[in-house]
């Protein structure tokens, strides 16, 4: 069981396991504080290192607070929808075909049998989403592998709760979130280049900063938009 930190209005979550650094997280939407720390690690320490970061995290805070956030999807006529960063318009159009995606002008059509409800509806279009990041991946992983001087076993497109991307170094695995193929371009470029990087620093310490500052010169830049970005509606948790 996590154990707490009050420090003054801010509570952090403790979960003590088998790792050899300190992981900061700061989860949207209201900036709840998570800290993984090492088994071994005394809660004193602990303690010391998040008053440490303290400003850091209270800044995350507000970011995530303020952030804009989307509305309850219903899949209905002109309902917005983004791609890439672009909003398109809702059109559903009911016939007895096989479920599927379009894009035509600002229009994002989505065809489906008569009678299907919003659960399949959401179904269709996150389907899709998925399919336009398995698309879009490869070539940025070919494109910076050599780059940084890694390889990749394999890539997975899944809805995650608590972030954008995540890396396995050991499998030399991605894993990205399907919201992404919402953004930005150059938002998933940022990703992929962010957990690359995590194949040669796990950590997010002065090595990770600064390999990523080598590698990708304005990904301050880039992160931040994708964090003033609306957000999903839905409650994240961890």
């Amino acid at each position: 069981m996590p154990t707490t930190i009050e420090l003054g209005e801010t509570t952090l979550d403790v979960v003590r396991k088998d790792i050899k650094n300190v992981h900061l997280s700061v989860y949207p939407p209201t900036g709840t504080v998570r800290i993984s720390a090492p088994a071994w690690m005394s809660l004193h320490t602990i303690r010391l290192f998040a008053i440490s970061k303290l400003g850091w995290i209270r800044q995350q805070q507000k970011t995530l607070r303020e952030q804009e956030r989307e509305g309850q999807r219903e899949y209905l006529d002109r309902e917005s929808h983004y791609v890439w960063g672009k909003r398109y318009l809702l059109k559903v159009v009911e016939e007895d075909t096989a479920p599927s995606v379009e894009i035509r002008h600002s229009r994002l059509l989505l065809h489906v049998r008569p009678g299907t409800g919003v659960p399949m509806r959401e179904e269709v279009v996150s389907s899709w989403y998925r399919q336009l990041l398995r698309d879009a991946v490869p070539a940025l992983i070919k494109t910076w592998e050599p780059r940084l001087k890694v390889t990749v076993s394999g890539f997975y497109v899944q809805q995650m709760k608590t972030r954008w991307g995540s890396c396995d170094p050991s499998a030399r695995t991605l894993r990205l979130n399907t919201a992404l193929a919402t953004k930005p371009k150059e938002c998933l470029e940022y990703l992929v280049v962010h957990e690359l990087v995590h194949l040669l620093e796990p950590t997010h310490g002065p090595r990770f900063l600064a390999l990523m500052d080598r590698t990708m010169p304005h990904w301050r830049d880039t992160r931040e938009l994708l964090n003033r970005l609306p957000a999903r509606h839905e409650r994240w948790s961890y």
